[in-house]
């Protein structure tokens, strides 16, 4: 097939071609001399699935040939002739067990790092320990590096990474795959030293950029019949560049660098790589002008010498078209777009792009059109619902039942789905109110039998209930084994449901992943040792989220979105390179916390610029296609983006050759795109909606409330439509059902350890102490606070004001004392036919037989001036008194009211009664209740707030925002 050649033999494909097309095609043309059985003694090596597929699938497009015998690089140990070298350790038990060895030096060091960083500690360690051994770097050469600027951190460091040493010299019989790779390599060179196959033997489309994979191809081309194939390689670079490519330090991000080391392996020139195909690149021009773009960055001084040659920038620029969006939301409509018109006229187009949420709103915005997308990436494991539904499931384990977990899970599609699925979802809906309206925040087995009893819930159901759901948490620690057996257990349980058959936790595509993992995760369970709940969600989440599923669902035959490795490998007529900002295309290169660059240099370690490299190799291939877009979006998240540094070399480049009409072709590229973003806005442009008026609504007199309570005429005073909304339209706010320490519940706790402690010490005083009233209200916070941290708090703040209310109630007590807790109080407004109901917190009588209404505030108490205006609450109740509207007490006078705060600091304030004395205040009443009795009286949205950031209940229902303070009330006649 090759003619005998002396020196390594090495083809190469140009960017913009599709790489797999070019490849099949120089097969055939190569073995189109030969009898058909030639071309099956080709032993054609690729380096991914991948490009595996599209292979077979171009030579199944015919005509009609016996295929070569196509292998993948990592598939080479699997042959009968290497099965001596053993198989590799499956990756989960080096994790599992590089994981225990980490929390071990963790216990021992514990300021090294977070108990929560155990699982990315691990993770950057078997990175390590697979790039030390793909790379064939020995933990000596590590240990042995030059530190002396940085021993302290080195000490450290060497503590974690000197775990890896075991592994890697763990002997033959314990290889990690990356190990086994290099083995297997090693082996299959070392016989071909001693009998080289005559057969030709191709390696194609691989870069070289691992070590091992860069041994293989040293061999492979010095064979007989041997040749290797570059993709995207730059026939354009002149050969001082090349020479400038030898420094890793400075050259790594470079897209032709990997390139350049082989040539140095290979000990070639740049002359002697030689096309593959005669066929010529989509566009010679662009290939041209990408190639002077993306030079080192030493040497961009050729832009001066190199740029004024460039003659062609029309016809390397025609097919370009440049998107600067002002937002990313803006980019994807205009991506959707142009793949919208792609699929119409039946053009293949791609979107390529590592921003994965890009490529999720470009599918959002295709759906309005029901076009679904080929997406390679797929959707992770651990977003889908499987993946979900076991984190839950194993968040049972780690913390207290709460009503929103539980009912997370109870909703989840795959609960509950073995059969009566629709009874299921009523009894949820059921809980869920229950929850809301009752609670208690932290569900258990008393709680649902009581909730089960009010709604006369099915037994059966209940006690499949309580019996999953109901005291899963595991305090302590347990074996990896015992873990992935419980959660099997439950899992399938929760998901079968109380019915008895099997639920479908397990099926479809996404399920069968979730189930590998699982099983996976139990025949190396045994490495795993001890953990607590916590760490076993933990590392539940972390495998799920190296998973990813792909559910096809009919995608569209001709709009793709591809990762930047899908793009080497496929072709398409117009790619769309999205996302072109620093951080995300390229990625920004990960820290590593253990070796500097000068360090990993010098070890024979992969540099960070190593991924730069690689990505600005796949943006040079993918941007010679035969119709580019490159988009970007100028801000994200209210701050500017910084465009490519590719882009950016792009952009200054041609801003610079004036004289070639670089200028202009950049300004047709930027006017293609504007265009697009034009269009694009006018599939968001909405017609203008009035913005609402300020209600006032005025129902009919027979409709309005004829009884409020005491403290809801502060609300008729400040908030008049609330009063509507409540008892008009009769709506109720629905409770939270993530229940939480709040005010509410504080509010309530004081008053009872207040009603409580003061109840006790009416006839004994000697109980008016510190100690007992701090054990009474321990008592109490524990029964009714279900959250250790709030019952602390609340009790310390109690603490601090305790001598100041014991005081306060000992003078109290000098001059009476209670006669009535919690006192109802009703007073009906006559002629108005007008109901006031309430409850006194507590009623004393003083020495001189008048009464002191007392009213608990664990908020700030209302001033005097509020009190007059607004909050009336104790002057009503004052005036309530007088009248006779104590159950069970005769009219009598009120010689004070006073609020009472219990906040974070003891304050009493007196009710004026001297200025709003009870005659008056009730006249008042009288004359607010009959003006909203009156059929012309609206009833105003948020009237008279204290603060226009005060939250209304009913403000959503009142479309306040679309009106202010400011507005003019539109009074409406309700029927």
């Amino acid at each position: 097939m090759f003619d005998p050649s002396s020196t390594p033999r090495v083809f190469a494909v140009p960017p913009g071609a599709d790489f797999p097309k070019a490849l099949v095609e120089g097969l055939r043309a190569r073995n189109a001399a030969f009898p058909p059985e030639a071309l099956a003694r080709v032993q054609l090596v690729v380096n991914t699935r991948r490009m595996d597929r599209r292979v077979r699938e171009l030579f199944d497009q015919g005509p009609a040939c016996l295929l070569p015998r196509l292998s993948l690089v990592t598939d080479l140990g699997e042959s009968a002739d290497l099965a001596q070298v053993p198989p590799a350790i499956p990756p989960l038990r080096r994790r599992l067990e590089l994981t225990q060895l980490v929390a071990k030096l963790l216990e021992q060091q514990p300021d090294l790092a977070a108990r929560s960083s155990l699982f990315d500690l691990s993770d950057s360690l078997a990175a390590l320990i697979d790039e030390m051994q793909g790379e064939g770097v020995s933990p000596d050469a590590i240990r042995h590096l030059d530190v002396s600027d940085m021993s302290g951190h080195w000490a450290r460091a060497q503590d974690f990474i000197g775990i890896a040493d075991q592994f890697i010299d763990a002997g033959a019989d314990t290889l990690d795959a990356q190990a086994r790779q290099r083995q297997v390599v090693k082996t299959l060179i070392a016989r071909w030293q001693i009998a080289p196959p005559q057969h030709p033997v191709i390696l194609a489309g691989s870069t070289g950029s691992r070590g091992t994979t860069l041994m293989l191809m040293k061999a492979v081309a010095r064979l007989p019949q041997g040749a290797l194939i570059l993709p995207g390689y730059d026939f354009d670079q002149p050969d001082h560049v090349w020479h400038r490519l030898d420094d890793a330090l400075t050259s790594e991000d470079h897209p032709q660098f990997r390139f350049r080391k082989l040539m140095t392996e290979l000990e070639i020139q740049p002359g002697q790589i030689k096309r593959w195909t005669d066929d010529e690149p989509p566009s010679p021009a662009r290939n041209r002008l990408i190639s002077l773009t993306l030079r080192p960055a030493p040497i961009t001084d050729a832009w001066m010498s190199e740029g004024p040659q460039l003659t062609d920038l029309d016809a390397a620029t025609k097919d370009l078209t440049l998107v600067e969006a002002q937002s990313p939301r803006a980019e994807a409509l205009a991506i959707a777009l142009r793949l919208r018109q792609a699929a119409e006229a039946g053009q293949t187009a791609a979107l390529i792009t590592p921003d994965r949420m890009l490529t999720r709103q470009v599918s959002a915005a295709l759906d309005r059109w029901d076009i679904l997308p080929d997406d390679s990436a797929g959707l992770p494991l651990q977003l889908s619902p499987p993946g979900r539904f076991l984190r839950h499931v194993a968040g049972l384990f780690a913390r207290r039942l709460e009503g929103e977990a539980l009912l997370t899970l109870l909703k989840h599609p795959l609960c509950h789905d073995g059969g009566d699925r629709g009874a299921h979802l009523l009894h949820t809906r059921d809980l869920e109110l229950d929850l809301r309206r009752h609670g208690p925040p932290f569900p258990d087995r008393p709680s649902l039998t009581g909730f089960a009893i009010r709604k006369e819930v099915p037994e059966v159901w209940m006690n499949w209930l309580a019996a999953l759901f109901c005291d899963q948490q595991v305090t302590g620690e347990l074996h990896l084994s015992d873990w992935v057996a419980r959660l099997r257990n439950l899992a399938e349980a929760i998901s079968a449901g109380n019915t008895g058959e099997t639920g479908t936790l397990w099926d479809k595509n996404a399920g069968q992943k979730a189930l590998a993992v699982l099983t996976a995760l139990e025949m190396e369970a045994q490495h795993g040792g001890s953990m607590t709940a916590h760490d076993f969600a933990d590392l539940l989440g972390a495998l799920l989220a190296g998973e990813e599923v792909r559910d096809r669902d009919a995608p569209h035959p001709y709009i793709m979105i591809w990762g930047t490795l899908e793009a080497r490998v496929q072709g398409a007529d117009l790619l769309i390179l999205g996302g072109l900002n620093e951080g995300s295309w390229p990625e920004a290169a990960a820290p590593d916390p253990w070796l500097n660059r000068q360090m990993r240099d010098k070890a024979g370690l992969l540099l960070p610029e190593r991924r730069i490299g690689l990505s600005a190799h796949d943006f040079q291939q993918a941007v010679g296609a035969p119709e580019v877009w490159l988009t970007r979006a100028t801000r994200s998240d209210d701050a500017e983006t910084v465009p490519s540094r590719w882009l950016n070399r792009l952009t200054n480049l041609l801003l610079g050759l004036p004289g070639q009409g670089g200028p202009a072709a950049l300004t047709d590229m930027s006017t293609r795109g504007d265009q697009w973003l034009r269009w694009s806005e006018q599939l968001e442009a909405a017609p203008e909606i009035t913005a609402a008026p300020r209600p006032s609504p005025r129902p009919p007199v027979a409709a309005r409330p004829r009884r409020l309570s005491v403290t809801e005429i502060k609300r008729l005073i400040r908030d008049p439509y609330a009063i509507y909304a409540k008892h008009v339209l009769r709506l109720r706010p629905l409770d939270p059902l993530v229940q939480a320490p709040d005010a509410l519940l504080r509010g309530i706790v004081i008053h009872e350890i207040l009603e409580h402690f003061v109840k006790d010490s009416v006839l004994d005083t000697a109980l008016l102490t510190r100690d007992n009233f701090l054990k009474r209200a321990e008592t109490l916070l524990d029964q009714h606070v279900a959250w250790p941290t709030a019952r602390k708090l609340w009790l310390a703040r109690l603490e601090r004001i305790a001598d100041d209310f014991l005081h306060a109630e000992a003078a109290r007590r000098g001059d009476g004392g209670p006669v009535a807790f919690e006192a109802a109080m009703k007073l009906v407004l006559a002629p108005l036919d007008f109901t006031i109901a309430g409850r006194a917190d507590r009623i004393d009588r003083n020495s001189r037989g008048a009464l002191r209404i007392v009213d608990y505030k664990t908020g700030a108490p209302p001033t005097e001036s509020q009190q007059s205006k607004f909050d009336k609450q104790l002057l009503i109740e004052a005036a309530m008194a007088e009248q006779g509207g104590i159950d069970g007490m005769d009219p009598m006078s009120v010689a004070e009211a006073v609020f009472i705060g219990m906040g974070g600091t003891y304050k009493e304030v007196a009710a004026p009664l001297t200025k709003e004395p009870p005659d008056k205040v009730l006249a008042e009443l009288k004359e607010l209740v009959s003006a909203y009795l009156e059929p012309d009286q609206g009833f105003t949205s948020r009237r008279m707030l204290h603060k226009d950031t005060d939250i209304g209940d009913y403000d959503h229902l009142a479309r306040f925002g679309e009106w202010d303070r400011t507005g003019e009330t539109t009074p409406e006649d309700l029927k």
